[in-house]
């Protein structure tokens, strides 16, 4: 057997620690890969700071479209947020229980049911909201006002 007589590429730089030498392989040149690993770090980050209302973000999301007066039906629900409809349930259950939402029933089908809020959930929305925008403020730090102009256009454009 021959010696080998180059040095490879590990051999001569030294390994830098931790998830930045990930950055450059294949997968974090994918788009929706990096979008994912947006929503899992701007999830995290939120739920963190969220967890001092009792909140999880897929409660906060919830009690944020039944405050936004459009009187969501939990299927319209379920289908913007992706998310099962026995999801739905449970987290309409817990927010019901809470005393910050009601499920009320539809009059343009009254098979179906809205959620509304309660004045309680009103005001939890409205601490909850300031918490999260705090929390998108951390995460996006890196980027500049103009930047994150962009990329809320973008991701309005591709989710939507």
């Amino acid at each position: 057997m021959t010696p080998r007589t180059t040095t490879s590429v590990d051999e001569e730089t030294p390994r830098i620690g931790g998830i930045e030498r990930l950055a450059h392989t294949d997968l974090a040149a994918e788009p929706l890969f990096l979008a994912a690993r947006l929503a899992s770090t701007g999830s995290a980050g939120a739920n963190g700071v969220l967890a001092e209302l009792g909140l999880k973000v897929r409660h906060y999301s919830v009690l944020a479209l039944a405050c936004s007066g459009e009187e969501p039906t939990q299927r319209e629900l379920s289908q913007f947020l992706v998310l099962d409809p026995s999801q739905i349930v449970s987290i309409i259950d817990e927010l019901e229980h809470r005393g910050a939402v009601e499920r009320r029933t539809d009059p343009r089908d009254r098979r179906s049911k809205i959620l509304a809020p309660t004045a309680a959930g009103r005001s939890l929305y409205g601490q909850a909201r300031d918490l999260v925008t705090r929390s998108t403020e951390e995460s996006l730090t890196g980027l500049s006002v103009a930047e994150r102009d962009e990329l809320f256009r973008l991701l309005r454009k591709a989710a939507l």
